[in-house]
């Protein structure tokens, strides 16, 4: 079998732990975090007292995980050991992941990533490694496009301050030419 036979799709790398948690604290500081874990712009909004991910580092790094392991099992045969070690180390992962959410996107990664029957099949358990991979992506994706959305949000409503105050300024600037100046 040749590679253009099978080809191996693009596994994208996890995002930078600095910067996802510095981007989730940009979303709580904005008072939007619930926006921040998957809802997209103009979706029904939710308790905005709840953040949909209490720690994002602890995210970043089990999605890292994920990816790896997806990785490093994806070109191997795995025996029966391995195959029971993956599919323990991915109930491992879904728990520690249900741990770290909101309860709507605990409900999400519930009705996706459906749990592995005991003995599972090497293929089984694959799938569902990449199934968790692909959700965790679309997770972090949701998270970007929801900050792109908060900052494209700033960034019109400070220019729209800013020609306000332009505005009030030309007219202090009129008022003061239009004056004679002169006190009696």
């Amino acid at each position: 079998m040749t590679d253009t036979e099978n080809p191996q799709p693009e596994v994208l790398p996890p995002p930078d732990p600095e910067a996802v948690a510095e981007d989730a604290g940009v979303a709580e500081d904005a008072g939007v975090a619930e926006d921040a874990g998957g809802a997209g712009v103009g979706e029904d909004a939710v308790d905005p007292s709840e953040p949909m991910v209490s720690e994002p580092l602890k995210l970043v790094r089990i999605a890292s995980m994920t990816q790896a392991m997806l990785v490093e099992v994806r070109g191997i045969d795995l025996d029966d050991h391995a195959v029971a070690r993956l599919q323990s180390v991915h109930g491992r992962t879904v728990a520690s992941l249900r741990d770290i959410m909101s309860d709507e996107l605990r409900d999400e990664l519930d009705s996706v990533v459906l749990p592995l029957q005991e003995g599972a099949s090497e293929a089984e358990v694959r799938v569902a490694q990449a199934q968790l991979a692909g959700w965790l992506e679309g997770l972090f994706h949701g998270i970007r496009a929801s900050l792109w959305g908060q900052q494209v949000a700033v960034q019109r409503s400070a220019t729209q301050n800013l020609e306000a105050l332009h505005a009030l300024d030309a007219k202090e600037t009129d008022k003061e030419a239009n004056s004679s100046g002169l006190y009696l």
